[in-house]
């Protein structure tokens, strides 16, 4: 039975990469470290802000330092939140699916974004108490594809819901990349993939694939798990 969904953030809910992107390359470029579209697609997409940096600089051969590293994450966090205040679209059906299990079963985000990038977000789609909990980068040390993020929402809802039995596989987790979903796998969830972020046959290792969460219910979550 299904206990728990677990939803990424940016490419699930938001359509965040594009100002990731943006915000990326306003800090690198003018450092010697900027890479194009196609290569934040490829590469960089996965990565939490920390691990972005440290592969732009060693991809362009410059030294990153851990002080370094904090002022770059702090500064881009900035920067986000100003190209962000210029709105957001979220996908289609998020919301409502949101909405629709809010209540009914225990919900958590699982994202390699800052809080601080993610809640003005959620307060803006008004779902910000749609969810029982919420990890962030700002959580763990290692980012996706590392389990480490997923385990970790998992038990926050297993302390929030003790008699709820919550296990990793009673839970979905639904994905847009291929390092999510093994974030996910390597924590033990199912997993749900949706073709935002990367065509269907780079996310067979997914347990299912869809092109969008609309109409998507709970009845289809259940129907994952044996």
């Amino acid at each position: 039975m299904l206990k728990a969904v677990v939803f990424d953030f940016d490419g699930i809910i938001v359509d965040t990469e594009p100002l990731h992107y943006k915000t990326f390359q306003k800090i690198l470029e003018s450092l010697g470290a900027g890479f194009s579209w196609d290569e934040y697609v490829e590469k960089y997409m996965g990565f939490d802000d920390r691990d972005a940096f440290r592969e732009a600089f060693r991809s362009n051969g410059l030294e990153l330092d851990d002080k370094k590293l904090v002022h770059l994450v702090s500064q881009k966090a900035t920067l986000f939140q100003e190209v962000a205040s210029e709105g957001v679209s979220s996908y289609p059906g998020v919301v409502e699916l949101i909405r629709s299990l809010s209540g009914k079963i225990p919900l958590a985000i699982c994202s390699g974004a800052l809080r601080s990038d993610i809640e003005p977000l959620l307060l803006m789609l008004s779902i910000q108490d749609a969810f029982d909990s919420v990890v962030t980068a700002d959580d763990v040390i290692a980012s996706k594809p590392d389990p480490a993020s997923y385990s970790l929402a998992i038990l926050r809802l297993q302390q929030l819901f003790p008699g709820q039995q919550i296990t990793p596989s009673s839970s979905v987790a639904i994905e847009d990349t291929p390092s999510g979903i093994s974030s996910a796998k390597g924590a033990g969830l199912k997993v749900l993939s949706v073709t935002n972020s990367y065509p269907a046959e780079e996310l067979q290792s997914a347990d299912r694939v869809v092109d969008s969460l609309a109409s998507l219910t709970l009845e289809d979550l259940r129907q994952l798990l044996p």
